[in-house]
C-alpha cells in the first residue's frame, strides 16, 4: 500500500493580518493543505520561503520594504527548486500583475475571491497543467504585451519550435490543459506533456503562464 501524498506546502505574504488569518483558516481546513508560514513584508517574505521551501506562495503584490514583483524575482532568481508563486491582488487589470507574471508568478488571485476559487487555484497552480483564470491571462497580455513586442521576435520564435510544438503554445495560449490539448490534436497526454516540455525549454520559462505571456510579447499569439 503505498503512502499518502504529504500535503501541498503554502507560504502566505501579506501586509495585513487579517488577510492572513483568513487565508490561513481557509487553506488550513483542507487535509491535502498545510500552511508552513506566513510573512508581512516583501523582504520577509523571501527570507521565510528560501528556509520553509514551501510549494505555492500566496504573494501580496503591494508590500513594504520591497513589492510581490521584486520578492517573486528574487525568490526565482535565488532557489533551484522554486515554489509556484499565486499574486494576490485587488485589481485584475493591474499592470502591476501584468509585471509579477513576467517576473516568474504562475498566475493571479483576486482577494475577492471565495474560498473554493482559493483552494481550487492553490492546487491548480501546484499541478501546473493549465492556466490560472486563463481569460484574465490572455486579456492582460493582450492589453500590456503589445508595447513589448520585439521587431521579428515571433519568426525567431516559430523557427525554434517544431510544427507539433508550435501548435500546442497556440492551444496553451487558450487555456487548454493538457488532456484537451491531447483531444484537440488526437495524441496522448503523455505526448502533450512532452511538447510542452520542450515549449518551456525552447522559450527559457519555468510553466506554462509564461509561456503564453512570451507568446504574446514576440507576436506569436496576438490578440483576438
Amino acid at each position: 500500500m503505498s503512502a499518502p501524498a504529504r500535503p501541498l506546502r503554502i507560504v502566505l505574504a501579506d501586509d495585513e493580518r487579517m488577510v492572513r488569518t483568513a487565508l490561513r483558516a481557509i487553506l488550513g481546513a483542507e487535509p491535502d493543505l498545510e500552511v508552513v508560514g506566513e510573512a508581512e513584508t516583501g523582504a520577509e517574505a523571501v527570507s521565510v520561503i528560501r528556509e520553509l521551501r514551501p510549494d505555492v506562495v500566496l504573494m501580496d503584490v503591494r508590500m513594504p520594504q520591497i513589492d510581490g514583483i521584486r520578492a517573486t524575482e528574487q525568490v526565482l532568481a535565488t532557489m533551484t527548486e522554486p515554489p509556484r508563486v499565486i499574486v494576490v491582488t485587488t485589481f485584475e487589470n493591474d499592470s502591476y500583475v501584468y509585471d509579477a507574471l513576467r517576473a516568474g508568478a504562475s498566475g493571479f488571485l483576486l482577494k475577492r475571491s471565495g474560498a473554493e476559487e482559493l483552494v481550487s487555484a492553490v492546487r491548480l497552480v501546484a499541478r501546473s497543467d493549465s492556466l490560472l483564470f486563463p481569460a484574465a491571462v490572455r486579456a492582460l497580455a493582450a492589453e500590456y504585451a503589445g508595447a513589448r513586442t520585439a521587431r521579428d521576435a515571433a519568426a525567431a520564435l516559430r523557427a525554434r519550435l517544431s510544427e507539433r510544438e508550435a501548435a500546442v503554445l497556440h492551444l496553451m495560449a487558450t487555456g487548454l490543459s493538457n488532456v484537451e490539448i491531447a483531444d484537440r490534436l488526437a495524441v496522448g497526454p503523455a505526448t502533450v506533456k512532452t511538447h510542452v516540455a520542450g515549449v518551456l525549454a525552447k522559450l527559457g520559462v519555468r510553466d506554462r503562464t509564461q509561456a503564453v505571456i512570451a507568446a504574446y510579447e514576440c507576436g506569436f499569439v496576438t490578440p483576438g
